[in-house]
């Protein structure tokens, strides 16, 4: 049997009416249709108080399976993962702004490439995700983009359309 679809397993979880107050963005390969079997829901927050973030999420998912919260102070964040419809939810609280956060970042850069370069390019990354390359150094791999994938990932994000396509294979 399958599990259900991710829009499914956020709806029934009902984490990200709960996580209102946080500013949460579902980010992540199953939104972008480049999801394996063994790929999470992400879902990105700003959080300034981590105690109270915390609290929340052990109150609404502690009794779900693989419930972990970890601190992150170098990065001023927080991860709570979860399970749930057989899904593993990592949940992502930073104190900054979503739309500052790498994370967000990144997925709205590949949302553009994707949106560029249509199924043939969704096909390609998913050719090597399943060669087992994370999602960004599968992007960076196809694009010819040198140094750390991450870091030319969001060298990207200031680039125009025009520019986008022609890195596309």
């Amino acid at each position: 049997m399958s599990r259900v679809a991710h829009q499914v397993a956020l709806q029934r979880t009902g984490v990200v009416t709960l996580l209102a107050p946080y500013d949460p963005h579902v980010a992540g390969t199953p939104s972008l249709g480049l999801d394996l079997p063994d790929s999470d829901i992400d879902i990105v927050c700003e959080v300034r108080d981590f105690d109270a973030f915390a609290a929340l999420l052990t109150e609404h998912f502690g009794d779900r399976p693989d419930f972990a919260v970890h601190a992150r102070p170098d990065l001023d964040a927080m991860i709570v993962r979860f399970r749930a419809w057989d899904w593993p939810f990592e949940i992502f609280g930073q104190a900054l702004p979503v739309a500052q956060q790498h994370g967000w970042r990144h997925f709205c850069v590949e949302r553009r490439l994707l949106d560029l370069g249509g199924p043939a390019l969704a096909q390609a990354i998913m050719v090597l995700r399943h060669r087992g390359l994370k999602t960004e150094p599968a992007f960076a791999a196809l694009l010819g983009l040198t140094g750390d994938p991450y870091a030319a990932l969001l060298e990207l994000e200031k680039q125009d359309d025009a520019a986008l396509r022609a890195l596309l294979p």
